[in-house]
């Protein structure tokens, strides 16, 4: 017992997931399964440790 309220959220899940209108963009999927690199951030930047540079320590003498 106990299971009717978790049963009829499944239920209501499932309804959505299948009636609903999806805007999949399957170009964006195939790269994802692919392993393909987002062109727009990973080149845009030089050096991913540049920002934090600031925070190291100065050279000791």
């Amino acid at each position: 017992m106990g299971r009717g309220r978790a049963k009829a959220k499944q239920t209501k899940v499932a309804r959505d997931l299948k009636y609903r209108t999806h805007e999949t963009d399957f170009g964006a999927l195939a790269q994802e399964l692919h392993g393909a690199k987002k062109q727009s951030s990973s080149e845009s930047r030089d050096d991913e440790y540049d920002d934090w540079s600031d925070y190291s320590e100065p050279p000791r003498d």
